[in-house]
């Protein structure tokens, strides 16, 4: 890994991992943090060029930032964590896991997708165009550059396929919004293909841990639990 990542500590216990969706950073989980730490070791990552991580000058793609997680764990001297993944850091924690099964204990898996076409067209198909406009001004605007580095992410990643995550043995909790981003169909491939899942559909959008955060930790906390 050629960066550190920033990141914020709460607890003590079996580690579980918060990553956030594209464009924030670890403080999403404001609400997440303190209930999970009263008995987990819980860690709010910034990925790669979100929050207070540098960009750094690998690639920047949804493997890359799956392969700064396992260096990010090997510093911190975790062999094995509970991931919880949101949106870009779901692709990020399935990716990871893909790699890395022996490295995941449990994994939870919130409004992720396996391929951009999983997220509902009235969503992708703006984030496409806003990203070839900004494309058209990267070579003179680094603002420019970065904004459709990040748009990339969704309108190009992650490429996985169903028969990938059907030889994925990890225990996984698939959860979403009645009103994500993500279709529904899809949300529902992706717990299909998974040989150990469990599905969570709750009323909200997207963004339900932050939105219904009690409810969300809830079903969260009982799947860490069983």
């Amino acid at each position: 890994m050629d960066i550190r990542l920033h990141y914020t500590e709460k607890g003590s216990g079996e580690p579980l991992i918060l990553l956030h969706g594209n464009g924030e950073n670890g403080r999403y989980f404001v609400n997440q943090t303190d209930f999970f730490a009263e008995k987990y070791r819980v860690i709010a990552v910034d990925t790669r060029g979100h929050g207070q991580s540098p960009r750094g000058e690998a690639p920047f793609l949804i493997r890359q930032f799956a392969e700064d997680l396992a260096g990010f764990m090997d510093g911190l001297g975790i062999e094995r964590a509970n991931i919880l993944g949101f949106s870009d850091g779901g692709n990020i924690a399935v990716t990871f896991a893909l790699k890395y099964p022996q490295r995941v204990n449990r994994l939870i898996l919130n409004g992720a997708n396996i391929f951009p076409r999983g997220m509902k067209l009235h969503i992708l198909l703006p984030i496409i165009i806003a990203c070839r406009f900004l494309s058209l001004f990267a070579p003179v605007s680094r603002r420019a550059k970065e904004n459709a580095e990040l748009l990339r992410l969704m309108t190009d990643e992650p490429r996985i396929s169903p028969q990938e995550l059907s030889r994925l043995s990890v225990r996984t909790l698939v959860i979403a919004g009645t009103r994500d981003m993500v279709k529904d169909s899809h949300t529902r491939l992706i717990y299909r293909s998974l040989p150990e899942a469990e599905l969570a559909i709750l009323k909200g959008d997207h963004f339900i841990a932050a939105k219904k955060p009690q409810e969300f930790n809830r079903i969260v906390w009982n799947f860490l639990e069983k």
